[in-house]
């Protein structure tokens, strides 16, 4: 039996662009502008101060996580800090007396961010429309600048990789030339589009959300070309929705109900966790930072007992043997880097 790896301490930092660094655990703010459910200010500053106190002192936020209500309240709270990374995102502009873009509302047809602010979302990766976001993000947190800015999900409206080229790119560029951002790049929930991105431009940093996780690794060939151009990742939705958290009937994947194929995965690794005596949880935060393209994992936290229990399973050592018993049975990729690289 091998020994336990220890994974990278939380507070270990990466560089990413032009100088900005992140912790190896970032928070991940959506959950803080109301997603799914009100969240009070208080509670909200209670997790950011929580994380913060615990070494943590890399946030990313959004215009669209509440409407600009995430960006209003990380923004005051870290106007009493120094020394940390934040990222936001372009592509939505929030504008009053318009309705609900069909990308904002949940199943029953509601707001998917339960927060009062009377705004709404326009899409728009022009270049002018890139600037409006990002100027409107600098005057809702009180910042000067940002560390790094994602291009925000332009798939989900159908906006091509050759668009954001010819638009949202240059305006990035342009930013990270006057020292505005540190870092440039996308975010999205798939991988192909952002594989195209780095072919055809200089980026910095993708945010990947759910695309490589324990459950899932076809994104593989485009991390290898992040290693090859010197580009970062930033891994987002390790647990795909819940899936990976807690395996069952119900669970969601994709923010939708988990299809039978990847439930049944889902529980076929939760066995050979609970072999091993460890959580599906910890396996799950810590195998993306295993690979060198990954900089960060960005957690998305609730309550302060949902963000103390993650940390504890951040920290929970694991053998090689077990991620060795994970590719026998099929599990996770041949060539999976154990921990610590």
């Amino acid at each position: 039996m091998m020994t336990p790896s220890p994974t990278p301490s939380l507070t270990d930092t990466v560089q990413v662009g032009r100088g900005a660094t992140v912790t190896r655990l970032g928070l991940g703010a959506s959950v803080q502008g109301g997603l799914f459910q009100p969240v009070s200010e208080e509670d909200a500053r209670a997790v950011f101060q929580a994380a913060w106190d615990a070494g943590i002192r890399f946030y990313d936020t959004a215009p669209w996580y509440g409407y600009g209500e995430s960006e209003f309240r990380l923004g005051d709270f870290l106007q009493q800090k120094s020394g940390f990374t934040v990222s936001s995102k372009v592509g939505r502009l929030l504008r009053e007396g318009i309705p609900p873009h069909p990308t904002q509302l949940d199943s029953d047809g509601n707001r998917a961010f339960k927060t009062d602010l009377p705004l709404n979302v326009i899409y728009d990766y022009s270049y002018d429309g890139v600037m409006r976001s990002f100027e409107e993000t600098l005057q809702r947190m009180k910042l000067d600048h940002l560390d790094m800015v994602f291009i925000h999900d332009p798939d989900s409206v159908g906006v091509t990789a050759q668009e954001l080229m010819q638009g949202a790119y240059q305006a990035l560029v342009e930013l990270r030339e006057q020292g505005l951002v540190k870092g440039i790049g996308a975010g999205m929930n798939q991988w192909e589009m952002p594989h195209e991105l780095l072919q055809a431009g200089d980026f910095d940093v993708f945010l990947l959300a759910g695309r490589y996780t324990l459950l899932e690794q076809h994104s593989m060939p485009f991390l290898q070309t992040c290693i090859e151009k010197g580009a970062k990742i930033i891994v987002g939705g390790v647990f795909n929705s819940g899936l990976l958290a807690n395996p069952k009937p119900d669970a969601k994947y994709n923010y939708s109900q988990a299809p039978e194929l990847m439930l049944q995965r889902a529980l076929a690794i939760r066995e050979v966790c609970e072999l091993h005596g460890i959580s599906i949880r910890a396996a799950a935060m810590q195998f993306p930072l295993a690979h060198p393209a990954v900089a960060s994992v960005l957690l998305g936290v609730r309550t302060l007992k949902q963000l103390q229990s993650n940390l504890q399973d951040y920290q929970t050592p694991i053998s090689a043997d077990f991620w060795k018993e994970l590719q026998h049975r099929g599990l996770i990729a041949e060539d999976f880097p154990f921990l610590p690289v």
